[in-house]
C-alpha cells in the first residue's frame, strides 16, 4: 500500500524536533490505506506518540506534510479535522452521565436532537453498555469506560479513528477481551484505524499491518505474519516475540544461504538477510518454537549438543532454557501435545533446526 497515489492517510517527508538538534521523527514516509487498522509499534521514545500526534493536531510536523483524502490537513485545528481519539486515561468528563459524555461531540458538530440520541443509543448498543447511559464515569469499571470513550470516539461517525494505547490500563484478560472487540468493530465499521502501542502481542492481534517504530524511524512496515517470520533487523526480531541470538562471523556465501562460524562451536546455515559477503560479523536470529529437541541425524539442516539449564511449564507449552553454542539463555519452546516431553535440568540432549529458520542480520 506505501507509495500508492490514493492513500487515504499519507506522511510525506515528516520531521519532527522539540529543540532543533534532536529529531524525535525523521523522515517519515508512510500510507494508510482507507479502512486499514495499522499499529504503530515501538518502545518508549520511539516516535509512534509523536506521529500520532501529529495526524491528531496536537503536534505540528517541524518538516513535511501530512495529507488526509489527498488534501494537507496542516493548517486545521484538531476539532475540525473530523478524527475520532481514544485515550489511555479515557479523558472522560467525570461531572456528566455517560450519554452527556457521548453528546458532547455531537453538540460540538451541531447535530439536532433527534438525532443526537440516535446516535448515542447505536454508539453504546455497539459496545454493549445500552444501561449505562444515565451513569457517571466513577461508578463504572476500567473496562466500561474505556468501552464508552470507545463510543464517544464512534458517535459522530467519524472514517478514521486514533488510539493512544488505549488498553494500558486494562487488566490482562480484560485486556485481550477489549483488542478482540476493538478487531470487531474496525472489521464491522470499516472505519480507519491508527493504533499506537507498545506491547507487540497486542500489534499482532488486532492489526492489518504494524509500523515498527525505532529512534524516530520505522524499522520495518509490514503484515503480522511477516514481521514475526521474517524480520528485516535485529531490532525487528529482537521487538517482535521470544528470538534466539547468536553471534558469529560470515565465512562462506552462497546464493540464497549463508555458512556462519560461531566461535568455539561450528558452522550454522543461515539466510542471509542484511549480510551480504564473507567475513562480516553477523547476529543469527531463531525462533524458540522453531527449534527441535533430539532430531534425528540428517533430519534439519543445524544440529548442536546442548545442556538444560532450566524447564519451566508454562500449560500450553514448555520453556526450556539449554545451553548451547557458549550461550547459556538459548531457549526452546516445546509445545504440550499428547503429553509432555520430559526433559530435566541438567540433561545432555541436542536440538536442531532448519536454514530457513535462521536469520543472519547486523551484527548491532
Amino acid at each position: 500500500m506505501s507509495g500508492t497515489n490514493d492513500a487515504y492517510v499519507k506522511f510525506s517527508d515528516v520531521q519532527k524536533t522539540y529543540d532543533g538538534e534532536t529529531l524525535t521523527v525523521r523522515n517519515l514516509n508512510l500510507d494508510i490505506a482507507q479502512g486499514e487498522f495499522l499499529t504503530m509499534l515501538g518502545p518508549s521514545g520511539s516516535g509512534k506518540t509523536t506521529t500520532l500526534m501529529m495526524l491528531a493536531g496536537f503536534e505540528a510536523p517541524t518538516q513535511g506534510g501530512i495529507f488526509l483524502e489527498g488534501r494537507s490537513i496542516g493548517n486545521i485545528p484538531p476539532h475540525k479535522r473530523g478524527i475520532g481519539m481514544v485515550f489511555q486515561n479515557y479523558a472522560l468528563f467525570p461531572h456528566m452521565t455517560v450519554e452527556e459524555n457521548l453528546a458532547f461531540p455531537l453538540k460540538v458538530r451541531k447535530f439536532g436532537k433527534s438525532e443526537i440520541e440516535a446516535k448515542i443509543k447505536r454508539a453504546l448498543d455497539m459496545v454493549r453498555l445500552g444501561a449505562y447511559g444515565k451513569r457517571r464515569p466513577g461508578q463504572l469499571s476500567g473496562g466500561q469506560q474505556q468501552r464508552v470513550a470507545l463510543a464517544r470516539a464512534l458517535v459522530f461517525d467519524p472514517k478514521l479513528v486514533l488510539m493512544d494505547e488505549p488498553l494500558g490500563a486494562l487488566d490482562k484478560q480484560l485486556r485481550e477481551q477489549m483488542q478482540l472487540e476493538i478487531k470487531h468493530l474496525h472489521e464491522d465499521l470499516g472505519v480507519t484505524v491508527v493504533f499506537v502501542t507498545h506491547d507487540q502481542g497486542e500489534a499482532l492481534t488486532m492489526s492489518d499491518r504494524i509500523a515498527v517504530f525505532n529512534d524516530g524511524a520505522i524499522q520495518q512496515l509490514a503484515v503480522p505474519a511477516e514481521l514475526y517470520e521474517r524480520p528485516q533487523n535485529a531490532f525487528v526480531a529482537q521487538f517482535i516475540g521470544e528470538n534466539n541470538r547468536l553471534h558469529g562471523k560470515v565465512v562462506a556465501m552462497d546464493g540464497s544461504t549463508c555458512k556462519v562460524e560461531i566461535p568455539g562451536s561450528g558452522n550454522v546455515q543461515a539466510l542471509p538477510i542484511n549480510v551480504d559477503a564473507v567475513g562480516q560479523r553477523t547476529v543469527l536470529s531463531l525462533r524458540p518454537e522453531r527449534v527441535k529437541l533430539n532430531p534425528p541425524a540428517g533430519s534439519v539442516s543445524n544440529i548442536f549438543s546442548a545442556r538444560v539449564a532450566e524447564v519451566i511449564y508454562l500449560g500450553d507449552h514448555v520453556r526450556t532454557r539449554v545451553s548451547v553454542c557458549g550461550h547459556d539463555d538459548f531457549v526452546i519452546k516445546l509445545p504440550n501435545s499428547g503429553g509432555v516431553m520430559q526433559v530435566e535440568p541438567g540433561a545432555a540432549i541436542t536440538i536442531g533446526w532448519e536454514t530457513e529458520d535462521c536469520r543472519a542480520l547486523e551484527a548491532s
